[in-house]
């Protein structure tokens, strides 16, 4: 390895011309990093829910620390076994840097790919730099594991904060650690920090609290130009919700409309990606008429909005709207993560209001109704952060969407935060055009009383499974009371509709109900074109008492869930083939083209409601 002086931080043999352009280097870097602390000065008051996370880490901390001291064995041991990984590492070590071929003391998981350069099984150097860093979090895992006399909530939150300081402090997220940054850093003569640092200050200007990270080439995409092209129009819009109508590409389709109800909290293009994988294409290539709900990206003028008044602009003024659309009294609904909690509520309302039969058969994809375990995401809503959450809501009317987007991030830290931190900020590059991530990062606004509303009914006190917990407009509601026949379909790998929960939510109905466990995660488990013939499912017609034994009874099945989920629709009639229509072009009925698909809500993004510059 090259080594670097202290006095002007360039590799030592270089010429008078390098180190003159190491040093012109140097003075553009200070310049970015005083920039760059004058920025962060200017976020140094942190909101009240910032602040009741900050409390609620010191207070799991001090909850292990306590379990710890009554448990001294415990840390002994901890110790002893620390201080014999260390001394075999010494020992392996100094025989690598002598020559020797050693099998390392400890390696990566499979699934890490923080260590996929060569430098870290080749050089000796980063190799002990590597196993120092495993052994510790290795450590901290299996002690955390093992302490005692702490309560589930309070081990899961420190497991989560020990995790996000562990992940932090590993080596490859360092200029001086990371091998691939050091060759960079040789090669471009510190060019990459230079660029880093102002792509930095980039990010944290577009970011509210934390730091969201640029994940894909910010100009690559264009909503209704390469992605989100699903031909359509719109042809209803009131103040939360603009109703597309896609052109079918059959010559008929089935007499039932299919209506979408997409999640909030991201856009719903992630349904209408591309034509190769996009769900509303592909479900007008089956036959069905297929209408979208496409919310509003809200605001301050928003605030006062409520749950109600998502169902009934949202999905109940949608259905009446079809119904002048097409004719048709009823729809199939087909809905995803929190749309699906709010299709499961607009469902069990109809039912109270004797208007059940407006909904054909319903889908939920990815849906929490019972929330009893929300996963790591539950760290974060407890009823101090909860509380913390109204105080900065009220104050600003909505909770910034990117907030909501840092969140997430950190429940999966190292695929989607630090792997783009060492991307952009160390090496400098600019991250790849992917359609996906563009998504990931184009997040809406969430209205303050709807969304403290969601927090404490859902998450905190688990009401939509109690019978007569939540009521909507003078309604009191019951989803054991709904006969609409169901099919749910969950992911395996989903950290935040845990299939473990949203399960149980398939037991609540008295009508028909199909269960499906679909493979991968939250997004590419549900966005899975048969195609691709990628991930599989798990099917079982029985629905037993636990998530555990409904997978032990369960038959996998290779491809997409999708072919299912249409045999499903057909073989019980909610999409009759023995009753199709000439398709129904957008115009065509009582209601005229506001105008093309995707409409004007879908664009808006949070830069531009706060009047940033995007």
């Amino acid at each position: 390895m090259q080594r670097w002086t202290a006095d002007n931080m360039a590799p030592q043999g270089m010429s008078q011309e390098d180190i003159e352009a190491w040093h012109a280097q140097l003075q553009e870097m200070g310049g970015q990093y005083q920039g760059l602390m004058q920025d962060l000065l200017a976020r140094i008051a942190p909101s009240e829910a910032a602040d009741s996370i900050q409390d609620d880490m010191r207070k799991s901390f001090e909850a292990g620390a306590q379990s710890l001291m009554n448990n001294p064995t415990l840390l002994w041991q901890t110790q002893t076994r620390l201080l014999q990984d260390q001394w075999l590492l010494w020992q392996q070590s100094m025989r690598a840097f002598s020559g020797e071929q050693v099998a390392p003391v400890i390696t990566p998981s499979k699934s890490d790919r923080r260590f996929k350069d060569e430098a870290w099984t080749s050089d000796p150097h980063y190799t002990a730099i590597m196993q120092q860093y495993l052994l510790f979090s290795q450590m901290v895992e299996e002690l955390i594991e093992r302490l005692d006399g702490m309560d589930s909530t309070q081990k899961r939150n420190l497991e989560f904060y020990a995790r996000q300081l562990v992940s932090a402090m590993s080596p490859t997220n360092f200029v001086s650690t990371n091998p691939e940054v050091v060759r960079r850093t040789l090669e471009t003569r510190g060019q990459n920090l230079v660029e880093g640092l102002a792509r930095l200050r980039e990010d944290l200007a577009n970011s509210a609290e934390g730091i969201n990270v640029c994940m894909t080439e910010r100009d690559a995409f264009d909503i209704g130009e390469n992605i989100a092209v699903t031909p359509g129009a719109v042809v209803y819009e009131n103040e939360l919700i603009q109703l597309i109508q896609y052109t079918p590409t059959t010559e008929k389709t089935f007499k039932t409309p299919l209506l979408i109800v997409p999640p909030w909290i991201n856009k719903y293009y992630i349904l209408d990606l591309r034509q190769d994988n996009s769900m509303v294409k592909w479900m007008a290539d089956q036959g069905h008429t297929v209408f979208l709900i496409s919310w509003r990206n809200p605001d301050s003028e928003q605030r006062d909005i409520t749950w109600a008044d998502y169902m009934q602009m949202g999905p109940i003024s949608a259905i009446g709207a079809i119904e002048q659309a097409c004719g048709e009294k009823s729809v199939n609904l087909v809905s995803y993560c929190v749309g699906g909690t709010l299709t499961a509520s607009t469902v069990a309302y109809l039912t109270s209001t004797r208007q059940g039969r407006k909904v054909k058969s319903v889908t939920y994809m990815a849906t929490l109704q019972d929330f009893r375990d929300p996963g790591d995401i539950g760290v974060f809503l407890n009823e101090g952060v909860v509380k913390g959450l109204e105080q900065s809501m009220k104050l600003k009317g909505y909770l910034d969407g990117r907030s909501m987007a840092y969140t997430f991030n950190l429940l999966r830290e190292n695929d989607l935060f630090w792997s783009f931190y060492i991307n952009n900020y160390l090496k400098g590059e600019m991250p790849a055009a992917f359609d996906l991530l563009h998504w990931n990062t184009d997040g809406t606004n969430l209205p303050a009383t709807t969304h403290a509303w969601y927090l404490r009914h859902m998450y905190l006190e688990n009401r939509l499974v109690q019978p007569g917990g939540i009521e909507l407009d003078g309604v009191k509601i019951d989803l054991r009371k709904v006969s609409t026949p169901s099919y749910f379909v969950s992911t395996k790998e989903d950290h935040i509709a845990k299939w473990n929960s949203t399960y149980y939510g398939a037991l609540l109905p008295k009508g028909p109900v199909t269960f499906v466990l679909g493979g991968s995660g939250h997004i590419a488990g549900i966005v899975n074109p048969p195609q691709k013939n990628k991930y599989g499912y798990w099917s079982n017609d029985a629905l037993p008492e636990s998530h555990e034994e409904w997978l032990e009874q369960a038959t996998f099945n290779e491809g997409s869930w999708w072919p299912h989920w249409q045999a499903w629709m057909t073989q019980n009639g909610y999409a009759d083939s023995q009753k199709m229509v000439p398709a129904r072009k957008p115009g065509e009925g009582k209601l005229s083209v506001i105008e093309p698909a995707p409409g004007r809500y879908v664009k808006v993004t949070i830069s531009q409601l706060s009047g940033e510059l995007s």
